[in-house]
């Protein structure tokens, strides 16, 4: 039986491109049952008390069909993400992916318990990661979660984990207690900068809609995703993270793009006349931010006329910092075959895979292989 993707059967798979696919958006979901043996005994019985703060995307405000998940990647018994078998035959095989970059979902809130308890979940997810997906799919590469309102906890496990090639990123929500460039974070950056890893911030988050109220509609939420983004860039960028860490990259991860540019532009203007107010930054607010960020194209803004996009991105100025992500298994997952059309075709080859290969220090494919 073939496997069906978006409506186009594997059988129709297309002879390997010449250029290498990177996919920098995949989502894993850790099972319960792969998440409490790795837990302490105190952990354990906390975790079958109490479970965690935040159950899991079934319980998402606003609830979404099939929490927001392809019809067709619920394993039997079993959560979208859950079933590397599946993952292979949906993502990696169907579309000849070289590598992907797991970022489990499931640390945006473990991440926010009591201390100890997020420690040692974060631990076990990401012990999980190496032990049952990276250890058994070499194409596959992970991001450490942290239990991100601990800083020096999360540090702690950012060293732990920093040796290990297959963890390429360190992972971080948009949203959380503080705005994320506070000081109180900085542990977390400065792990991450004498790691060399990049952070991932990541869509969602327990504070992800913070000033604004929640949402009445799944539309309002769907389309927000830039906005806490550009809370998030300016408020590192206002703090002083990138002065303090000049080596530090920040990706932007399902977040959009083309905000980007008005972003800067305001941003320079005003910083001309406000200077006063940030004597930490030391040049023009665009500059640090093409110097620090990172962006993946799940979800890409897509207008009618496609010259309006590629003029987008000109103005954002970072086609070398673009990254190709397809969101699996969400519901609006973009297909490696289909996405490169929404791309100027110039940029096609390094948004698939070329920028991702540079930031993640990952082989490029071999040309006529």
């Amino acid at each position: 039986m073939t496997t069906t993707v978006m409506g186009e059967p594997a059988a129709r798979k297309q002879a390997r491109l010449a250029h290498t696919i990177v996919d920098a958006d995949i989502h894993p979901h850790a099972p319960a049952g792969d998440i409490r043996p790795r837990l302490a005994a105190a952990h354990q019985a906390r975790w079958d008390m109490f479970g965690s703060r935040v159950p899991g995307p079934p319980q998402m405000y606003p609830r979404v069909r099939n929490a927001g998940f392809r019809l067709d990647s619920w394993p039997e018994g079993g959560f979208p993400g859950s079933d590397l078998t599946m993952l292979r035959e949906q993502l990696l095989d169907e579309f000849d992916i070289d590598h992907g970059v797991l970022i489990p979902l499931q640390s945006h809130s473990w991440g926010a318990e009591q201390p100890d308890y997020a420690a040692a979940l974060c631990r076990a997810l990401n012990d999980w990661q190496a032990e049952d997906w990276l250890g058994q799919e070499p194409r596959l590469r992970g991001s450490i979660a942290i239990p991100m309102e601990s800083p020096e906890l999360a540090a702690e496990e950012i060293r732990r984990w920093a040796g290990d090639s297959r963890f390429v990123q360190v992972l971080l929500s948009t949203g959380g207690e503080l705005g994320f460039g506070r000081r109180r974070y900085w542990p977390i950056y400065a792990a991450a900068a004498e790691a060399g890893l990049p952070i991932a911030a990541h869509t969602g988050g327990l504070e992800q809609h913070r000033g604004a109220g929640w949402p009445s509609f799944y539309l309002e939420e769907h389309v927000w995703n830039g906005n806490m983004m550009g809370s998030l860039l300016t408020n590192l960028l206002c703090e002083g993270v990138f002065q303090a860490f000049p080596e530090l990259q920040v990706i932007c991860v399902e977040g959009g793009i083309a905000w980007a540019g008005p972003l800067m532009w305001a941003l320079d203007d005003s910083w001309t006349q406000l200077r006063a107010d940030v004597p930490h930054l030391r040049k023009a607010p665009s500059e640090y931010l093409r110097e620090h960020v990172w962006f993946t194209t799940q979800p890409i803004e897509e207008p009618e006329n496609q010259r309006d996009l590629e003029i987008a991105l000109a103005h954002v100025g970072m086609n070398e910092r673009i990254m190709f992500a397809s969101d699996y298994p969400h519901w609006d997952f973009d297909s490696p075959r289909q996405a490169p059309r929404l791309f100027p075709a110039a940029l096609r080859k390094q948004i698939m895979g070329s920028n991702a290969c540079r930031l993640y220090r990952l082989p490029e494919r071999e040309e006529g292989r």
